[in-house]
């Protein structure tokens, strides 16, 4: 985790990622993937993504946006 200051901190935590175990690889992802679907308004921020390979597969959580004790991400 980056530690340079808390916000930094925070925003790493915020972090969603569609990569990793039982997820999909750079390669395999299509555009259908990465594109901004409808269930994410007020879940995911579609502007925060990184550029490059990853972008679209690795997002944040938008500003009120929380995770339920079930794992669901919830939005006001």
């Amino acid at each position: 985790m980056d530690q340079n200051n808390p916000l930094s901190g925070l925003t790493h935590k915020r972090r969603l990622s569609a990569l990793g175990p039982g997820g999909l690889s750079r390669e395999r992802a299509g555009l259908e993937v990465r594109d901004v679907h409808p269930s994410h308004y007020g879940r995911m921020c579609p502007i925060e993504t990184p550029e490059g390979p990853n972008i679209g597969l690795i997002g944040s959580l938008s500003v009120y946006a929380r995770v339920n004790p079930f794992g669901f991400i919830e939005t006001p």
